[in-house]
């Protein structure tokens, strides 16, 4: 709610007294919190932060979207929602009027409720509708650049008018648009005021365009060259931000549709204009004047692309007259040339204007969205000239300031409309409000045949010559005795106003002192025909297209046209004509200093802002006698915890009752009034008290909801993983019982195969059985092995072991290949030697062997061919025990050497029929021999099986390699293996790196 805000009070009408001090405190108080928005009821009050504030994001968006504008604090982001709910809930059309002095904010307002708009629409993100947004807030690029200026007051002034309607359709997307364009001040073309610049597109043009594109427009950086953008020395721009502003332009340009030859025309009228500017007239010997500078009137020429350059100096140093089919060419003297080249350059850039807005209007034409019906709902949004008093005004500040008294009427008609409505519907007496109508002030603008602009209009009608003191005088005569209206004539004592030179209006928002010279001509707001007619035969079709009443003859009597004031006038009514029909809601803007600091807080300012935007009143108005009012339902689901005849939900009857219960109960009844529908609180206090009560209850509320909540959560998380349990358990049963059925019928026969089913395929177990499946197909393997190994003998189970682990050490189960022959197919034997006829000397040595070192059996004997550290080959005998590994002289049988078996880490051998092995010992003196098997047999894999069984789980590694590293004491050894079809027997040779091992 607007009343919960962090500072001061977030809505004015909550004010215990309504003061000007009381007001402007409360703004300085929230300003300096960085509070910039503040409501009177549905109004907002913005101040100018002059800072940049996160409080715009997509999150802040989030915040605001949907919600009544009282369910958060104030900001802007509730009044473009509550318009735009408006619109969709009742499908009527809405505006935002958005008024304020220079400098206030007005335009960033405008822009920020652009974008809300386009960040709540196209939920669908519609590829057309997002082209739509993209274009019109692309728009604001283009109108800023050329309706915008740098003034005393306000850096990105707009200095022209602009009310944009935005079109939606039925689902409440944005489908296009129209832009209308008031009073664009064309005098700033060709002069300004001390301090003050030009409009922003000649510093983009002249500082952001590439060089390339200067040269081709004859123009230069240097901005002290162009008489139209030199008359000021102060506030100079960055060049690099000019940069990106041109690009921006020339970006949303080509966005919005322009045609390449457009943008160039565009960029040479802005060129023309600079060019214009600079010529420089002298008098002839005779009569008439001539241009002195024939080479800028030339690059003027190119530029416009007219026919002839002598048609564009005659246009420029005369003029035709038309009378009654004769046409007479009257030349100018140098005054007469100046004022035309300035009426011209002037005239140029507002064509150019209109003709930019017309382009962006046919961009966002929504009539050619397939959405678009012809009574399609729209938000009108109004950024228009704040009220502005200069050290000299003149007739632009006069049409401005006129511009805001209309606004601040229909401001205060339509909210004691809206109040006087809302009383009438809730059966309420209506209480007068005091408050200032400046319906008077605009009658002395605007009433016919006595106001301002008639007294202007009927001086341009006189024949002869009619000077701005003669309407002056003519204003004294016919306006004496108005009591907002004043000169030195009519008031000798105001030694403020100059005699025959001002005149003072005493506006709503405060006096104004107006100078009159230059009224007559900018009224008339004259333009020889010769200048229409010369641009209308240019041979650029774009140019051409920005002037068509050119096409009338030379002979032809042109009537005379409106005056620029009638014109805006008439806009004006216009203007209110169209606010009048749609429901307002209104952004006012206040600036809090002159200095565009954001710490600063002129109060003083701030004073005079608040009087002359009537916020006061407008308080006064809104209150009408009470602080806050509500509809009964919305009162009731805000404030029903505090009573306990209304908590947690009143039965007792309609919201109505419920509502007078609850204020009963709180003894509040005194200071209410019930409506038909809302209830209405008097005094603020009352309204305090009711907030307090509540907030004191929210935090307990909060937490009771969130106990609830979480309560209620976690039993349907419960309720779930039961149910999930529940359903998984259903499925895996059912997925068991699938599986085991397929199990079944795949293995059926299995039993009776000869491999026991090891040639079918073991079926994919489902997801969810991948586990169970494994654990199957484990329970398979096993059941195979035990048919496989039942038919084996009891006492060949030991060898069929050795032989499964030799598989896995050397054989095709090691990993990388193995031996192509491992004595898979024969019996193994163990102890070789004992099945030959050995001498007594080695049975001898063997029981020695036993009976010393406490053997039980040897589990491997051979003979063996084996080479030593000389590389010197002997035979000798193997023996391996369940402890120790034998080497024995072949001849006495005597044991030249013994080692541990826990000596041993590894084996290696190799790949062929070849029976090389390399037993590896821990001191680096490995064992390196060839078994001397009989033909056609293979022992390295029994050798190998024996030694790993006699280590059990000790570690030993075996190697299966062709190229065999080893140590033969303790130097370093390498042994490379090949098969010699020559040699009948395995020997040893000499290599650089160690041995070359040959076999048969």
């Amino acid at each position: 709610m607007a009343l919960h805000t962090n500072v001061g009070l977030g809505d004015f009408i909550l004010m215990e007294k309504i003061t000007m001090e009381e007001f402007v405190k409360n703004l300085k108080l929230r300003h300096e919190a960085r509070q910039i928005y503040t409501y009177i009821g549905d109004v907002c009050v913005s101040v100018n932060p002059y800072t940049t504030l996160d409080i715009y994001g997509m999150d802040m968006v989030n915040q605001y979207k949907g919600r009544e504008i009282f369910e958060r604090p104030p900001h802007i982001f509730a009044i473009a929602d509550a318009a735009y709910k408006s619109m969709r809930r009742n499908g009527k059309d809405t505006c935002i009027v958005i008024s304020g002095e220079s400098g206030s904010g007005k335009t960033e307002a405008s822009k920020v409720i652009m974008r809300y708009i386009a960040k709540v629409t196209n939920v669908a993100q519609q590829d057309d509708i997002e082209r739509v947004k993209d274009v019109l807030l692309q728009s604001n690029d283009i109108l800023e650049a050329f309706g915008n200026a740098q003034t005393n007051r306000n850096d990105n002034s707009s200095r022209f008018g602009k009310y944009m309607d935005i079109n939606f359709d039925f689902k409440g997307d944005p489908i296009g648009g129209h832009i209308n364009n008031y009073l664009l001040e064309k005098s700033r073309v060709v002069q300004q005021q001390d301090g003050e610049r030009n409009f922003h597109a000649f510093y983009q043009l002249l500082q952001g365009a590439p060089e390339a594109e200067l040269k081709k427009l004859h123009l230069s950086r240097n901005l002290s060259e162009f008489n139209y953008v030199n008359q000021t020395t102060k506030g100079k721009s960055d060049p690099s931000s000019r940069r990106q502003d041109y690009t921006r332009v020339v970006a949303a340009l080509k966005r919005l549709g322009f045609p390449q030859e457009a943008t160039d025309s565009v960029w040479k009228v802005l060129a023309s204009v600079l060019h214009l500017g600079n010529l420089q007239f002298e008098a002839k010997e005779n009569e008439g004047t001539e241009i002195v500078d024939k080479k800028a009137l030339s690059k003027l020429g190119s530029l416009l692309e007219v026919p002839s350059l002598q048609d564009l100096e005659e246009s420029l140093t005369s003029r035709v007259i038309a009378a009654h089919g004769d046409v007479v060419r009257k030349l100018h003297n140098v005054d007469d040339a100046r004022r035309a080249r300035d009426a011209f350059a002037k005239a140029l850039y507002d064509r150019l204007f209109t003709w930019i807005v017309a382009q962006v209007n046919s961009a966002i034409d929504p009539s050619t969205s397939d959405a678009y019906v012809a009574n399609s709902t729209v938000i009108g949004v109004l950024d228009i000239y704040g009220f502005e008093i200069f050290g000299k005004n003149s007739f632009e500040q006069f049409c401005i300031n006129y511009c805001n008294e209309k606004l601040q009427q229909l401001f205060i008609e339509l909210v004691l409309q809206q109040e006087q409505e809302e009383y009438q519907r809730e059966g309420i007496q209506w209480e007068h409000i005091d408050y200032f109508n400046n319906f008077i002030i605009c009658q002395l603008v605007d009433q016919s045949h006595k106001g301002v602009i008639a007294i202007m209009d009927e001086a341009c009608l006189n024949v002869g010559k009619i000077t701005d003191i003669m309407l002056l005088e003519e204003m004294d005569r016919k306006l004496k005795g108005h009591k907002h209206y004043s000169s030195r004539r009519t008031e000798p004592t105001n030694k403020m106003l100059s005699h025959s030179e001002d005149f003072q209006v005493k506006h709503y928002a405060g006096d104004v002192v107006y100078t009159i010279t230059g009224f007559i001509e900018k009224n008339r707001d004259t333009l020889f025909q010769d200048f229409k007619r010369l641009l209308f035969n240019s041979k650029n079709s774009t140019m051409k297209l920005m002037w068509p009443e050119g096409a009338e003859h030379i002979s032809k009597t042109t009537k005379r046209p409106l005056t620029a004031g009638t014109l805006f006038k008439n806009s004006m009514l216009a203007l209110m004509k169209t606010i009048h029909s749609k429901e307002p809601h209104y952004v006012r803007c206040i600036k809090p200093n002159d200095a565009k600091s954001p710490v600063l807080f002129d109060k003083k300012l701030v004073e005079h802002q608040v009087a002359y935007l009537g916020l006061l009143e407008n308080v006064r108005v809104r209150r009408a006698g009470f602080a806050y009012r509500q509809e009964y339902w919305r009162f009731l689901r805000r404030y029903k915890m505090i009573s306990q005849f209304t908590w947690p939900n009143f039965h007792g009857g309609d919201a109505e009752e419920g509502t007078r219960v609850l204020l009963e109960d709180r003894k509040f009844l005194k200071d209410v009034t019930f409506g038909k529908t809302k209830i209405f609180v008097r005094s603020p206090s009352t309204l305090f008290e009711l907030e307090k009560a509540r907030s004191q209850l929210i935090p307990g509320i909060v937490i009771f909801l969130q106990k609830m909540c979480r309560g209620t959560l976690a039993r349907k998380q419960y309720k779930r993983m039961v149910a999930a349990r529940l359903i998984w358990g259903k499925y895996r049963k059912y997925k068991m019982r699938t599986y085991v059925n397929t199990l079944q019928k795949t293995f059926k026969n299995c039993k009776s195969m000869k491999d026991y089913g090891a040639s079918l395929a073991f079926p994919d177990p489902p997801k969810a059985l991948r586990e169970t499946g494994r654990k199957f197909e484990a329970m398979f393997m096993r059941w195979r092995g035990y048919m496989i190994i039942k038919k084996v003998p009891p006492e060949d189970r030991d060898m069929l072991r050795r032989k499964l682990l030799a598989w896995e050490l050397v054989g095709a189960g090691s990993g990388n290949g193995g031996r192509q022959n491992w004595g898979l197919n024969r019996r193994w034997y163990g102890d070789y030697l004992s099945q030959e006829n050995m001498d007594p000397e080695y049975n001898t040595t063997v029981q020695d062997i036993r009976t010393k070192d406490g053997v039980n059996n040897i589990i491997f004997s051979s003979k063996m061919l084996k080479i030593n550290k000389f590389k010197k080959t002997s035979d000798r005998l193997l023996l391996i025990s369940e402890k120790k590994i034998y080497k024995l002289d072949d001849k006495k049988s005597k044991v030249m050497r013994g080692e541990n078996l826990s000596d041993v880490v590894g084996l290696s051998c190799g790949t062929k029929d070849d029976q090389l092995v390399v037993i590896h010992m821990k001191d680096k003196n490995d064992l390196v021999a060839c078994l001397t098997a009989p033909q056609g047999q293979d022992w390295v894999g029994e050798l190998t099986a024996a030694l790993a069984t006699a280590k059990n789980k000790e570690p030993f590694k075996v190697k299966v390699t062709d190229e065999i590293h080893c140590y033969m004491g303790s130097k370093s050894q390498t042994i490379f293996i090949q098969q010699d079809p020559t040699s009948n027997m395995p020997m040893f040779k000499k290599s650089k790196t160690g041995f070359m091992f040959t076999y048969p």
